[in-house]
């Protein structure tokens, strides 16, 4: 599809700009929402011991040496980037929602016995503009304040918090709904937006790329208000070589998604936007809407011919993050398989991930690992569910889109906590596991594998003790968790909680 006919897409709402009809305007709404804001007090006056992990630094960090215990291995000397919310409050407004932070990118500089870390600010447009003002202007994902701007384009809400890419040369600092952002990989300073294209200028580019053992790169973008999910294909040099906008009916949240040899793969959960909500001044979180009669939609997509798709249906149940797909031949024809972190609902995005934001702690249900199989020769799936706890589900990055076998992830919910405490590698087919605990005064941050040709692996990933008040970063051996790291770094500070990120060898 040419470059005119994607625009055309993208404008099938109707409204001048696509960028206009992405997210429709807040501001006939805004004076009706109520006031004063109480969750700033709220937070300050919590007793939680936790709470730090959700605070705001106040400036960036400059370069700073850790404390190493250990040596870390030949095969992860290099940078491990990782990104989070962390601009919390501002002008004594405090966003009610996790995800709604300011970006702060990090960087840990890995060199066997020493480790450094230096943490910045995502400057993006709407960051710089309420620095200036000293108050939000613009509203976030799950928060709405009293008297903030029309929208006037996705970037306009884009805080460039969720993950991380390198490609092509390029550090790119990934949000759900709008542009990725250019960073510096040696300073962590922004360089503006990315733009693939001129016609995909402020286009939803997703925070979970799928990048393959060749280094391609395939994402994904969700216009809610027109129901379009978008994809791209991208070459290993960074340059764009597809990218299309096709129809989805009852578009829902999607936060991730996999990919097979020959395929694209989506877990479609009942969640989903209601446009007439949105518009009487609901938050973009709070205008989608739990419908279980709709099931789990499974959506396999040809990666060579977009228009060849297949829908598969699944038990009701909610996902943030997939681990991997592959493709299995069978005597009846091609069987997918996928496994991820499935839910029950959706409880998790509206409760407990704003609730922390008041220094509250309330427990939703932790989601486990289940695998599900989509034959394509029936159009029958069935579905495994592995009772592992499961989240930030990652695999060896030379098996994206192969058979795998064994999924790291984070695990271990416990009372007091307001996440994971542990860290599992468990194999997919067999169920069994691998358990590292860090103990009952520790949350979990995502842990990565990171290859060596010489033997097992790694895993690789950062906790918040806040015992100490301090950030660790940990280095197993991938085939012995048990055992515990081969090498910790202890940073002389606390880092706000984050999401994701990407290691990149020297």
């Amino acid at each position: 599809m040419d470059r005119r006919e994607l625009l055309r897409r993208l404008l099938a709402a109707g409204s001048v700009s696509p960028l206009l009809q992405l997210i429709p305007s807040m501001s006939a709404h805004a004076d009706t929402l109520d006031a004063p804001d109480a969750w700033q007090a709220q937070f300050d006056a919590s007793t939680m011991p936790w709470k730090s992990a959700f605070a705001t630094p106040r400036g960036d960090l400059p370069l700073t040496a850790a404390r190493v215990r250990g040596r870390f291995p030949d095969a992860v000397a290099g940078t491990l980037y990782r990104i989070g919310p962390a601009g919390h409050d501002l002008g004594g407004e405090r966003y009610h929602h996790w995800f709604d932070g300011d970006g702060m990118a990090h960087r840990f500089v890995i060199a066997g016995s020493e480790v450094h870390h230096q943490g910045r600010y995502v400057a993006t447009a709407k960051r710089a503009a309420e620095m200036r003002a000293g108050r939000r202007l613009t509203e976030g994902f799950g928060t709405v304040f009293k008297g903030t701007d029309e929208v006037t384009s996705p970037d306009s809400m884009n805080v460039a918090n969720i993950s991380m890419l390198h490609v092509g040369g390029e550090l790119l600092a990934l949000w759900e709904g709008g542009s990725a952002t250019r960073l510096d990989p040696q300073t962590l300073e922004t360089r503006g937006i990315k733009t693939w294209r001129a016609d995909l200028a402020g286009v939803p580019f997703s925070a979970h790329p799928r990048v393959e053992p060749d280094g391609t790169v395939w994402n994904f973008g969700v216009s809610s208000n027109s129901g379009l999910l978008l994809l791209y294909e991208i070459a290993p040099d960074g340059v764009l070589r597809r990218a299309d906008a096709l129809p989805l009916v009852d578009l829902p949240m999607i936060h991730d998604f996999a990919v097979t040899a020959r395929h694209l793969v989506f877990l479609l959960p009942p969640l989903v936007y209601d446009v007439r909500r949105r518009m009487a001044g609901a938050s973009v979180l709070d205008s989608h809407v739990w419908r279980p009669e709709l099931g789990m939609r499974a959506l396999v997509i040809d990666k060579k011919d977009w228009k060849r798709q297949q829908t598969f249906m699944l038990p009701v149940g909610f996902l943030f993050h997939l681990g991997n797909a592959w493709e299995e031949e069978t005597a009846s024809g091609t069987v997918v398989h996928v496994d991820y972190a499935r839910s029950a609902d959706a409880s998790t995005l509206f409760v407990s991930t704003r609730d922390v934001m008041r220094g509250q702690l309330v427990r939703t249900s932790s989601p486990t690992l289940a695998v599900a199989s989509l034959d394509l020769g029936s159009g029958k799936a069935t579905q495994v569910d592995l009772a592992a706890e499961a989240e930030f589900p990652r695999i060896d990055p030379r098996s994206v889109g192969l058979r795998h076998g064994h999924v790291i992830h984070a695990t271990n919910p416990l009372v007091g906590l307001p996440m994971l405490s542990a860290i599992a590698n468990t194999n997919v087919e067999s169920g069994s596991s691998q358990v590292f605990s860090y103990g009952k005064e520790s949350v979990v941050e995502e842990h990565l594998f990171v290859p060596d040709g010489r033997g097992p692996g790694w895993v690789l990933g950062t906790v918040f003790d806040y015992a100490q008040k301090k950030t660790v970063l940990s280095c197993f051996a991938a085939d012995a968790l048990t055992d515990g790291p081969v090498a910790q770094a202890t940073l002389p500070y606390a880092l706000p909680l984050g999401l994701h990120g990407t290691f990149v060898p020297t």
